[in-house]
């Protein structure tokens, strides 16, 4: 009984600190649940979500991230355009208006880790700094969070590393 109970105890401290850290407050501006995927050995590229919001009374701006395990971070946009899916890097900053949330998503903002040193393992915590114009920088960790089937799915369609892409403005 003892040897199960320091079983799950250490268990539990393993998978705590990856369920802890999801939220990130600074003055107006919150983070919530920034994550990432796996990546292929050999894989060059990254991605971050994660919900921005500004509780403050002025519009702000996502205008660069970095993180050591990436050589360059930009901020990018995936939409569909004449039935072909493009991703293109936002210019200006991605805009956070007062009171708002913006959710960077598959399929919609996200950001690319690109020149990644290292593939990205499920299970690790990639520590990244988010840049902003009208507030102050902020520390943050993308959880790397693992695959399912739904999210492979929608990976085939947003693979970063593929072919089937255009990339627009690279």
């Amino acid at each position: 009984m003892k040897y199960c109970l320091s079983v799950f105890v250490l268990a539990l401290a393993l998978v705590a600190p990856a369920t802890l850290a999801h939220d990130y407050s600074q003055g107006s501006v919150k983070v919530d649940h920034p994550w990432s995927r796996p990546t292929p050995p050999g894989t060059p590229m990254g991605v971050g979500y994660m919900k921005i919001s500004n509780s403050g009374s002025s519009d702000i701006a996502l205008v660069g991230a970095a993180t050591p395990r990436a050589g360059h971070v930009s901020i990018h946009e995936t939409n569909m355009h004449e039935g072909v899916m493009r991703m293109q890097p936002v210019k200006g900053g991605l805009t956070i208006p007062a009171g708002e949330t913006v959710e960077l998503k598959p399929h919609s903002f996200h950001l690319m880790l690109e020149k990644l040193k290292s593939p990205l393992r499920e299970g690790e915590s990639i520590p990244l700094t988010l840049s902003f114009d009208g507030a102050e920088d902020m520390q943050v960790e993308l959880n790397v969070a693992p695959l399912d089937g739904q999210t492979m799915m929608s990976d085939q369609k947003e693979n970063h590393s593929g072919h089937s892409m255009d990339h627009s403005g690279h």
